[in-house]
């Protein structure tokens, strides 16, 4: 019923940036929270960013200063943009958007299919 298709990912050397975007389509009748977690092999997933509805932003300490979400209400659209990267970033990038299909129904959490990002040193 949701889809969420994310983009940007890719190769990049240290230092360099990239910008990511996942874009919720389907029979969506809200989005609250939007968020951008991260899986490096061997690890388990984290949340990187999360932005509310209204804006407010919160951000793992790792990422503070380089990385920066937004999101584009009436495209159903979360971006994040990522600055300075290091090697440690390098992981698969997950979206995750918080869902009501209807003015009555709870709301549900919905995942894209992961981009990679891999930085080289």
């Amino acid at each position: 019923q949701v889809q969420l298709v994310e983009s940007g990912g890719g190769l990049v050397q240290a230092g360099g940036s990239l910008r990511l975007s996942c874009a919720a389509s389907g029979r969506i009748f809200s989005i609250n929270y939007m968020g951008w977690y991260r899986q490096a092999p061997g690890k388990q997933r984290e949340l990187v960013a999360g932005i509310s509805s209204g804006g407010d932003t919160n951000y793992v300490d790792s990422v503070k200063g380089r990385f920066t979400i937004s999101r584009d209400n009436a495209k159903n659209t979360v971006y994040l943009q990522m600055n300075s990267l290091k090697p440690e970033d390098t992981a698969v990038y997950y979206c995750n958007c918080n869902v009501k299909i209807t003015s009555w129904s709870t709301r549900r959490d919905y995942w894209g299919q992961g981009t990679q990002v891999t930085v080289s040193s």
